[in-house]
């Protein structure tokens, strides 16, 4: 499915960054960022563009293709892995920042890689998310048509133990991001700290 999103022309949800992201990236130690479902590349690139080492990964050799051509483009390095996050290993204490945006699977899924995450984040790392709630479905307005790939604010505090949470919210806010994520969304946002 995503190849085929990815291989119309130009870039499926654009190629500037997430506005949630851009407003916290700063909060993310100078090193190593992970960026889970980087997709076409917008986050990680920019993430690059700051300085930071970048490894994005997604299960679509298409969008990880425009991922290296924008980061080429913008004059900057992305290391572009293509695997699945079911069981994509994370090396524990390797990551300053890891950024999970728009990134919906199945909750055990989810939850067996939010455990990782934990792990894979050095003492005073950041973990980043944004995802659709299940308000979304009446929205419209972008993200997964099946409320099971949808994520609530509570659920993702129980899969983040240990980790202190800065910014926990449900909101509804613009969301201009291509042509599939446009108008009033209603998101979940995270920014949590490994101590």
């Amino acid at each position: 499915m995503w190849d085929k999103r990815f291989s119309d022309p130009g870039y499926a949800y654009g190629t500037d960054p997430n506005g949630f992201l851009v407003s916290v990236a700063d909060r993310i130690p100078r090193g190593n960022v992970l960026c889970l479902a980087g997709g076409e590349g917008r986050n990680a690139v920019y993430l690059a563009g700051l300085g930071y080492e970048v490894t994005a990964v997604d299960t679509s050799t298409v969008g990880l293709k425009k991922a290296e051509a924008l980061a080429r483009d913008r004059g900057v390095a992305v290391d572009a892995v293509l695997a699945d996050l079911e069981d994509y290993p994370i090396e524990p204490g390797a990551f300053q920042g890891i950024v999970s945006i728009f990134c919906h699977l199945p909750p055990v899924i989810r939850a067996a890689l939010h455990e990782r995450c934990l792990r894979g984040l050095a003492p005073g790392g950041v973990f980043i998310l944004e995802g659709f709630t299940p308000r979304q479905l009446e929205l419209g307005t972008g993200g997964p048509k099946t409320r099971e790939l949808l994520m609530e604010l509570e659920i993702i505090r129980q899969e983040l133990p240990g980790l202190r949470l800065e910014i926990a919210r449900e909101i509804e806010r613009e969301v201009v991001e291509g042509q599939y994520h446009r108008g009033n969304a209603a998101v979940v946002q995270i920014l949590a700290v490994k101590t």
